[in-house]
């Protein structure tokens, strides 16, 4: 369910937030169409959840496990690069702890 980048690029854009289909389209740069399929397979494993607001659909993360889900696998493939990862770069310790790592 996770291999496809697609989908990984919608959990994280729902990370603390709720959003339509058009604004979900627009963040990952896909079809609407195309992030329909993909919302609704990523809804049948159950790892988001909507709402309907007149002819609009909102889609969030189903929970708490879900974000966190998606922030630990964000977090282990930025791991698997080169240099310091990205959501160290903000905690001045930590990008110093992986600069003496790497030296």
């Amino acid at each position: 369910m996770l291999a496809d980048a697609t989908r990984v690029q919608l959990l994280w854009a729902l990370i603390d937030q709720e959003l339509a289909v058009s604004e979900l389209a627009e963040r990952v740069g896909k079809a609407t169409p195309s992030v329909s399929q993909h919302l609704a397979k990523l809804r049948m494993a159950r790892l988001v959840a909507t709402r309907r607001e007149g002819v609009r659909i909102f889609y969030r993360l189903e929970n708490d496990h879900v974000a966190q889900l998606v922030t630990d696998a964000i977090h282990n493939a930025e791991h698997a690069g080169p240099g310091v990862p990205g959501h160290h770069r903000d905690s001045t310790g930590l990008a110093a702890l992986h600069d003496v790592e790497a030296g």
